[in-house]
């Protein structure tokens, strides 16, 4: 029996190039058991709806202006949207909502729910208002194989920590983020900071194309979720850091601690004076990541076996059969 092929559209602008997962299996062209990933398809058995927004479609892409063109020349009502569900089946066709709850997009996440429910079997977030409440299946930004992620030893490890994060201030909670980053540059906490965007003072040394080379050679990783208020928001932020073979210490929810084994991350007791001299006397040694190392290890296998977003997608089509 062939492989199901699952296709895949969202409003993530760019996000439309044909291996896109194609790093999270050990098989050539983004097969994982039963199931091949191949966003582009014309013609998928099954269709993942990613972080799709019914209400504010992404301009940028190509098939987006081509439609709104045509439907401009021969009316003014807005364009209809199913064609580009390319006839996939409403029960086979799954809704996965993955950026967080913030109160700014609440409103927005919730008509995107309803809406999904036109054309999608499956509805889920990481939010209490979801149709089915979930964690998000894992996806991670590194770049190396998944053999390699797999059946790595630990990469040498020759400084003590660093921070991956952006300059972004569009919210409170990233406000609040910037401001713990002002007041950790401002004390002795030795620590690495990359990223994207950054303000002037706060001495960053730059972005990353891959975030391997700015987490591997530590031995702690800050991992700093833009929320932290729900029992299951949990991102990359902490995939990352621990496939990088990072201790991350950690400032999110609680999905974590349910998701990961213990003693496999750090938690971070909160973005003020505490949480710096908690980062202080943790990364003054390398004695917690040595304890960790094993949970870590079990932590690395829980993510890139049973988390991994294709394998979930392959035990859904797996009702199927």
């Amino acid at each position: 029996m062939g492989k199901k092929i699952v296709g895949m559209i969202t409003g993530y602008p760019g996000l439309n190039q044909i291996d896109w997962l194609w790093q999270q299996t050990p098989h050539p062209f983004g097969v994982w058991d039963n199931i091949q990933i191949l966003a582009q398809d014309t013609k998928p058995d099954f269709l993942l709806m990613y972080q799709f927004d019914f209400h504010k479609p992404r301009p940028q892409t190509r098939w987006w202006k081509r439609l709104c063109q045509l439907h401009k020349s021969q009316n003014n009502a807005p364009p209809d949207i199913s064609s580009q569900f390319r006839e996939v089946p409403k029960e086979r066709t799954i809704y996965l909502l993955r950026e967080p709850p913030l109160e700014k997009v609440v409103e927005s996440n919730k008509a995107n729910y309803e809406a999904a429910k036109e054309y999608c079997g499956y509805i889920s977030g990481p939010d209490d208002f979801a149709p089915t409440p979930d964690y998000m299946p894992a996806i991670w930004y590194h770049a190396n194989s998944f053999r390699e992620l797999n059946e790595m030893p630990p990469p040498d490890k020759v400084k003590s920590c660093s921070w991956i994060t952006s300059g972004i201030d569009r919210t409170l909670e990233h406000q609040r983020r910037l401001a713990f980053l002002k007041s950790l540059g401002e004390s002795e906490v030795e620590f690495d900071l990359y990223g994207r965007g950054l303000p002037d003072w706060a001495g960053g040394k730059g972005s990353l194309k891959n975030k391997w080379y700015g987490m591997a050679p530590y031995y702690y990783n800050l991992a700093i979720e833009n929320y932290a208020a729900n029992d299951w928001y949990v991102s990359e932020k902490l995939w990352d850091s621990l496939l990088a073979w990072c201790l991350p210490i950690y400032y999110g929810g609680t999905a974590a601690d349910k998701l990961m084994p213990p003693g496999s991350f750090l938690r971070l007791p909160s973005m003020d004076q505490k949480g710096i001299s908690y980062i202080k006397e943790v990364t003054a040694t390398p004695d917690a990541w040595y304890q960790a190392k094993d949970a870590i290890a079990e932590a690395r296998q829980i993510i890139l076996h049973k988390l991994n977003l294709l394998n979930w997608l392959s035990d859904f089509v797996d009702k199927f059969d």
